[in-house]
C-alpha cells in the first residue's frame, strides 16, 4: 500500500493506493458524506478489484483530510475529485482505462464527473437514490447522465431507495441496508465480476 497527498483547488486530498501486480485498469473509490475510506464495502471492493488486476485508489476528500465532518458542496467535491483523477492519470494510472466509483455521496461524485474525467465505467455502492422518506427528491438524473457501463450495488433494505436499471446500467441487490455490511461477500463478488467484464475489452 502507498499513501499520497494530492493538491486540489480545495485543499489536499489523501489517496491510499493498492496496486495490483499487473494492472489492466485503475479504479478510484470515494467515500460517503460522513464516512471514510475504511468503510467495509470500500475495503471489500478494493481487495476484490486488486485480485482482478486492477489498481485501486481510495480517495479521501479534502474536507475529511482537514478534519471536518460536514461534507463540502457538490462543486467542491467534484473539483477535488477531478484534480485527483488528473494526478493519478499522470502517475500511477498512466495509460490505463479508468473506473470511477464510490459509496453513497462518493458514488454521486463519480457519476457527476464521469464525462469530464473521461471515465470508462462507473461503480456505485449504495447510491442514495433519494433522502430517506423523501422519494420525490430523486437523484436518478445523476445516474441517467452517465453514458458508460455502470454497476449499482444496493442493499435490499436501503432507506435511500433503489435506483432503476438502464441501457448501460446494471443494478445488483444484496442483503442489508445502506452500509452494505450484511452483504459484503455479494458486494465484492458482483463488483469483481463486473470489473472483469467491463475492463477486459478496454485493455489493448
Amino acid at each position: 500500500m502507498t499513501t499520497a497527498r494530492i493538491d486540489t483547488p480545495h485543499g489536499p486530498a489523501r489517496v491510499e493506493l493498492h496496486l495490483a501486480d499487473e494492472a489492466g485498469a485503475g479504479l478510484l473509490l470515494g467515500h460517503g458524506a460522513g464516512g471514510g475510506i475504511d468503510a467495509p464495502d470500500l475495503v471489500a471492493v478494493a481487495g476484490a478489484a486488486r485480485k482482478q488486476g486492477v489498481h485501486v485508489a481510495l480517495v479521501e476528500q479534502p474536507y475529511r483530510v482537514a478534519g471536518r465532518k460536514a461534507p463540502a458542496p457538490a462543486k467542491q467535491l467534484d473539483a477535488a475529485w477531478l484534480a485527483v483523477v488528473e494526478e493519478l492519470s499522470d502517475r500511477w494510472f498512466e495509460g490505463l482505462p479508468l473506473v470511477f466509483g464510490g459509496r453513497s455521496s462518493g458514488a454521486r461524485v463519480a457519476c457527476r464527473t464521469a464525462e469530464q474525467g473521461q471515465a470508462d465505467a462507473v461503480l456505485c455502492l449504495a447510491f442514495p437514490e433519494h433522502p430517506p422518506g423523501k422519494p420525490e427528491k430523486s437523484r436518478q438524473a445523476e445516474l441517467d447522465g452517465v453514458d458508460v457501463p455502470t454497476l449499482v450495488v444496493q442493499g435490499e433494505k436501503d432507506p435511500f431507495g433503489r435506483p432503476e436499471a438502464g441501457p448501460h446500467r446494471e443494478v445488483v441487490m444484496v442483503p442489508g441496508d445502506h452500509s452494505l455490511k450484511a452483504g459484503l461477500d455479494g458486494v465484492a463478488r458482483a463488483s469483481a465480476e463486473w470489473l472483469a467484464r467491463v475492463t477486459r475489452p478496454l485493455v489493448s
